[in-house]
């Protein structure tokens, strides 16, 4: 029944949108034997009108670019999706995107077919990803009726498998954040709750794991999928 949902949901586009889709639906992701050593990956965060993926909605996104061993700042991409109304306010209090900010954002198609265009075949990845993963897709199964068939890399379980647990995490039984692998290897985030920039924190974070994977022996976008798989195992044991 799934395609003949996204039949009854399907948006109205125009032809530029609709162009820019058919390119997207075209581009066949990165190839899992993909060097790490050369390989683009997109590092994205997401703001959202609170902490359910499966309801709540999407407000912004933002990435940043790492490849060939590098942090690339300049990449970085950044969009608000105009919204029908406005969130919490104590949700605005997080993400401080405001309530004029929302309304005015950008038209939610366009918006999501700038953040394909610009991740192309690139894998993208995340800390916690899961959640950006899911409302991303459901952004661009509402709003699209398409899907996001790129691989996607979580922090949140390969920064454990490749480095030492953060001081502050060995203290308490939950696994470790963001900001505890931040201070564990100086990352400074200027701006705590902005999607660039917990994106551009979470791109540092990748570096100092891509170089751990790279003296493990791990050589390719599978080899890293498939250690995050395996961690995702034992963690169900």
């Amino acid at each position: 029944m799934g395609w003949l949902t996204r039949l009854w949901r399907r948006p109205v586009l125009d032809a530029d949108q609709r162009q820019a889709l058919a390119v997207h639906s075209a581009t066949e992701p990165m190839a899992g034997t993909a060097p790490l050593s050369t390989l683009r990956i997109v590092v994205a965060d997401v703001e959202t009108s609170g902490l359910d993926p499966l309801h709540d909605r999407l407000l912004s996104i933002g990435s940043v670019d790492y490849c060939a061993g590098k942090v690339l700042p300049a990449s970085a991409f950044s969009v608000v999706l105009r919204q029908r109304e406005v969130s919490s306010t104590g949700n605005i209090l997080i993400h401080g995107i405001g309530g004029s900010t929302q309304l005015a954002g950008l038209d939610p198609a366009k918006a999501l077919l700038m953040f394909l265009e610009h991740v192309g075949s690139a894998p993208l990845a995340g800390f916690n990803a899961d959640f950006d993963r899911m409302v991303i897709s459901r952004a661009l199964e509402q709003t699209l009726a398409t899907t996001l068939r790129n691989a996607w890399l979580d922090l949140a379980w390969l920064a454990p498998a490749l480095l030492p647990a953060p001081a502050k995490s060995r203290n308490r039984a939950a696994p470790a954040t963001l900001d505890d692998w931040a201070v564990q290897y100086g990352i400074v985030n200027e701006s705590r709750h902005d999607a660039v920039a917990d994106a551009a924190a979470t791109a540092q974070l990748l570096q100092v794991v891509l170089a751990a994977a790279a003296s493990a022996g791990l050589r390719s976008l599978d080899d890293l999928l498939r250690l995050e798989k395996d961690q995702r195992w034992l963690a169900r044991r």
